[in-house]
């Protein structure tokens, strides 16, 4: 299928992008000074929705319909043999994961906080997509026993676990109920751009995991890729801050945001 996208567009200027996990091949293509990227599918057989073109697909139509900053999507063919494809608009500005000067960085971590919160209220009864416990839970558990879990790759926490030990903990671990948002289901420092400017949030990229889920799933992850070593410019206090910028009240059940760490190891 790149052989035909590359005839497709063989007016543009290709650049693989190497960088991400998203199970897909990315390109940069370049047109008369315009950027956009080319996203191609692989056939996969994972439950989760974060594996396939055609959910983001329709998350990003609905959710720039919601007033959503996401990537402007040109083109696409989610049927096309081998998994499809989705042509965007390349979204302005940086992601939070590039470098920030130290004196700029609350205030980004105050923007991934802010755009948390307005994605958390929208209207939850009107976003058609399930990621409640009960997609997600059954989808984990279906990745385990087909091997798609990739053991090499866990938390540091979780290193040298089994198969069995991961599900365990899931299930021992599972809340008992929810209070349901739109989360982005990938809430991480990557899949958010900014304008280096302002500091406002430009867009969300990766949608394919949008939907329905508890309050607790994306402050979990954004909150853990604050603390991972490999985004060394940020800290504890940074991660404290989101929490606190986010939820002033501070609602949010530390055990909770504990639980959705874990689960995203399934993914």
């Amino acid at each position: 299928m790149t052989n035909d996208l590359r005839r497709r567009f063989a007016a543009y200027e290709w650049e693989s992008i190497t960088v991400g996990a998203s199970g897909a091949g990315v390109h940069r293509l370049c047109r008369r000074g315009e950027e956009f990227y080319l996203k191609i599918g692989t056939p996969s057989a994972h439950p989760d929705s974060g594996f396939h073109l055609a959910a983001e697909v329709a998350r990003g139509l609905w959710a720039a319909q919601q007033g959503i900053p996401v990537a402007e999507i040109l083109d696409h063919d989610v049927e096309a043999p081998g998994g499809g494809w989705l042509l965007t608009r390349a979204v302005p500005g940086r992601s939070a994961a590039e470098p920030w000067p130290v004196d700029r960085r609350d205030a980004v971590v105050d923007a991934l906080a802010d755009m948390a919160r307005a994605l958390h209220e929208l209207p939850v009864e009107e976003c058609p997509f399930d990621r409640g416990l009960a997609v997600t839970v059954p989808a984990a558990e279906q990745a385990l026993a087909a091997g798609l879990v990739d053991l090499d790759d866990l938390d540091e926490d979780r290193v040298g676990r089994t198969e069995a030990e991961l599900l365990a903990e899931l299930v021992a671990t599972t809340p008992a109920d929810e209070d349901p948002v739109v989360g982005h289901g990938d809430y991480c420092p990557p899949n958010i751009l900014l304008d280096p400017q302002t500091l406002r949030v430009t867009g969300l990229i990766d949608l394919g995991r949008l939907g329905r889920t508890d309050r607790h799933a994306d402050p979990a992850l954004l909150t853990r890729s604050l603390l991972d070593d490999d985004n060394a410019q940020y800290s504890p206090a940074h991660a404290a801050r989101f929490l606190t910028r986010y939820d002033p009240p501070g609602a949010l059940d530390p055990e909770r945001l504990k639980f959705y760490r874990p689960l995203d190891e399934f993914c």
